[in-house]
């Protein structure tokens, strides 16, 4: 999480800021290759968000009247998670990004969420699942924001639709990926960034993880916040997210929804973490062997394994709606 102001001295402290939506030492968020990514960003520690208590550890009792049970040979989200009874899933277009994040691979059941440097995540009993989506490993970046942005971008990526990638940096800079492949990198003049062509195109995946680093590194839960608008948890929809913009902050995303013949609707959630960790499906604490989040059940503060958030935290994000405009 990082703090606004002006551009070099605010940004260098914001980034230190350390929350799960990009932080960390001054080593893992800098990069070389342009004078952005070579700022000198101050070493403030890494602080944990508003991490859940012992007395809201989950009590073993089942969602509100409903059965369920997971399916272990599931590869992804709709084979591993059936729609607990009496539910069924809500229907997505195919080639939709609700369709794409439902029918992501998940590694097998059971694996552990592993952190960027390989070593194991302290609090396994969160995940209910983790996605078979890469983490950068050359730094601590891809925390929660940075996931649910990757998570925006692959989709954009594997379904033909570069032109709609694109992240705003925390002063308000649009950096789009299209700009990024055609050899444009960017530059600080004073307080401002601008673009510079000093590249050649290159549409390589390599290319494009280079582009994911950068967003990482400049983007948070604070220019998240801008890129979303208020949602009704009653109109849930996959791609939502419960957000709280700040210093430290976080966010998660709902991975999958499903309703029921009168209405109510349950979700699945998913988030990363800090350090920058696998993307992982959420186990809920109401009833940890239940990982679906039922509507009825939505009370604020509301409780994730590892988070509460506050009312007013529902949103939806802007990607798939204003891709490509570099508006807000």
């Amino acid at each position: 999480m990082r703090r606004y102001g002006y551009l070099i001295v605010v940004m260098c402290a914001a980034l230190a800021a350390a929350g799960c939506a990009g932080g960390g030492s001054a080593g893992e968020r800098t990069a070389s290759g342009n004078p952005l990514e070579q700022t000198v960003l101050s070493t403030e520690n890494s602080r944990e968000a508003r991490p859940l208590t012992t007395e809201t550890q989950a009590e073993e009792t089942g969602g509100p009247g409903h059965t369920w049970a997971i399916n272990p040979a599931g590869t992804t989200l709709e084979s591993r998670f059936p729609a607990p009874e009496g539910f069924s899933r809500v229907h997505q277009e195919e080639g939709s990004f609700g369709s794409f994040v439902r029918n992501f691979s998940l590694l097998p059941d059971g694996e552990p969420v592993h952190l960027y440097d390989g070593r194991l995540k302290g609090n396994q009993e969160a995940a209910a699942a983790v996605f078979a989506m890469p983490v950068l490993e050359s730094g601590d970046v891809q925390q929660c924001a940075d996931s649910v942005m990757r998570m925006y971008a692959e989709y954009f990526w594997h379904s033909g639709q570069p032109e709609k990638i694109g992240f705003h940096f925390v002063n308000g800079f649009w950096f789009d990926y299209p700009t990024y492949r055609d050899g444009g990198r960017v530059k600080v003049n004073g307080n401002s960034v601008s673009w510079s062509q000093s590249a050649s195109y290159d549409d390589s995946y390599e290319a494009f993880e280079r582009y994911l680093f950068i967003a990482f590194s400049y983007s948070s839960t604070l220019s998240m916040w801008e890129e979303s608008r208020p949602a009704d948890i009653g109109d849930v929809q996959i791609g939502d997210v419960f957000l709280r913009g700040g210093s430290p902050g976080h966010v998660v995303m709902v991975a999958d929804v499903c309703e029921d013949g009168q209405g109510r609707k349950a979700f699945l959630l998913a988030q990363s973490y800090m350090p920058a960790q696998q993307f992982h499906v959420l186990n809920n604490p109401l009833h940890r062997e239940d990982p679906w989040y039922y509507v009825e059940e939505v009370t604020y503060p509301f409780a994730t394994p590892e988070y509460r958030f506050d009312e007013g935290s529902f949103r939806r994000m802007n990607y798939l709606d204003g891709g490509g405009t570099g508006t807000r």
